[in-house]
C-alpha cells in the first residue's frame, strides 16, 4: 500500500533584497541547507511595483549550480557569456546549468500593468557535474504540456511525467520533477513521488490542506505569526510545505481552490561550500572560483 508523505516542516516566505535592489520573498535559502538537498533556495519575485524589481540582477557569475526561472506575468530580459540573449515571458521557463562557470544578467521588465510575477529555484550540482560545460534551455509556454484530471485539477509539466505527458526539461543530474498544480474547490489531488527524494510544495494562490493535516501550526513554522496561523489552519499563499519520505503526496480543498508548485529531486548528500552565486564542495574550490573571476579566467567553456 502506498504511504502518503506527512508534513515535515512548514515555512512562510520572508522578505529580502537581492541583485541591484530587487524586493522578493525567500521561501528557503542558505540557512536551510541541507534540509532541502539537492535544492538551495526558492525566491518568489511577485510584485506590482516596478521600483521593487526594475533594477534587476546585473551581470554576475555562477558556478556549480542550476538556476530555474519560471515566469507567470511580465518579461525577464536575459543575456549570458555563451551568447544567449532574449526574453522569457508569461508561462516561460529558463533552465540554466552554470556548470564550470557562466556570467549572466536577468532584468525583470514587468507587463504593461507593471506586474512582475515569477519564481527562481536554485538546484545544486553533484561534484561530478560542477565543472561540466554550461547549458542554457529556454522553454516557451506553448512547449509546456498540461494535464487535466477528471476532477478538474490542472497540471503544467515543466519537468517530470504526469498522465503519460512528459515535461520538456530532461536529462538533469538530480532527477527532478517540477509541476505547477491547480486543484479546484472541494477536490482532492494525490500524486506519486519517488522514495528517497526531497519533495516540497510552495503555495502561490488560494489555500488547501496537505496530507489531511488540518492543524499545520502543530509543526514548527518558520517566519509565521502564531496568531495568524491559529485563525487560518490552511496552507495558503507564500507558504511552503516540506514533506517527509513516502510514496505519494496529497492535498485537499474546501471552499477555495489552491495552486502550488510541486518540486522534487534526488538528494546529492555531499558537502556544500556556498558563497553568493557560487556553490562548490570545499572552501578551497570557492576561493579558486572567486580568484578566477577576479583574474578573468572564470569562463572555461567559451562560445564557439
Amino acid at each position: 500500500m502506498a504511504e502518503t508523505r506527512k508534513i515535515h516542516k512548514v515555512l512562510k516566505s520572508k522578505p529580502t533584497i537581492e541583485g541591484a535592489g530587487v524586493h522578493l520573498k525567500r521561501a528557503f535559502g542558505h540557512s536551510q541547507v541541507p534540509m532541502f538537498d539537492p535544492f538551495l533556495l526558492l525566491d518568489d519575485f511577485r510584485s506590482d511595483n516596478p521600483m521593487h524589481y526594475s533594477k534587476g540582477f546585473p551581470w554576475h557569475p555562477h558556478r556549480g549550480i542550476e538556476t530555474i526561472t519560471y515566469v507567470l506575468r511580465g518579461d525577464v530580459e536575459h543575456g549570458d557569456s555563451m551568447g544567449n540573449k532574449g526574453f522569457i515571458s508569461s508561462g516561460d521557463v529558463q533552465w540554466m546549468t552554470a556548470g564550470s562557470g557562466i556570467i549572466h544578467q536577468e532584468m525583470p521588465k514587468g507587463d504593461p500593468d507593471g506586474l512582475m510575477f515569477g519564481f527562481q529555484l536554485w538546484a545544486n550540482l553533484p561534484k561530478s557535474h560542477k565543472m561540466t560545460e554550461p547549458r542554457y534551455r529556454d522553454v516557451k509556454s506553448n512547449q509546456i504540456p498540461e494535464a487535466v484530471l477528471e476532477n478538474g485539477t490542472k497540471i503544467r509539466i515543466i519537468c517530470g511525467k504526469v498522465n503519460g505527458k512528459q515535461g520538456p526539461v530532461r536529462d538533469i543530474a538530480i532527477d527532478p520533477e517540477y509541476i505547477d498544480v491547480t486543484v479546484p474547490a472541494r477536490s482532492e489531488f494525490t500524486h506519486p513521488t519517488k522514495r528517497g527524494h526531497t519533495v516540497f510544495a510552495y503555495v502561490i494562490e488560494g489555500k488547501g490542506y496537505f496530507c489531511k493535516e488540518k492543524n499545520p501550526f502543530s509543526y514548527e513554522i518558520e517566519g509565521a505569526n502564531y496568531f495568524d496561523i491559529q485563525r487560518d489552519p490552511f496552507i495558503s499563499n507564500k507558504t511552503l510545505v516540506l514533506f517527509d519520505d513516502g510514496d505519494q503526496m496529497m492535498v485537499s480543498t474546501e471552499d477555495d481552490a489552491v495552486r502550488f508548485l510541486l518540486i522534487s529531486g534526488k538528494p546529492i548528500v555531499e558537502p556544500v561550500a556556498w558563497y553568493g552565486p557560487i556553490v562548490m564542495n570545499t572552501e578551497d574550490e570557492l576561493r579558486i572560483a572567486f580568484e578566477e573571476y577576479s583574474h578573468g579566467t572564470f569562463i572555461k567553456h567559451k562560445r564557439a
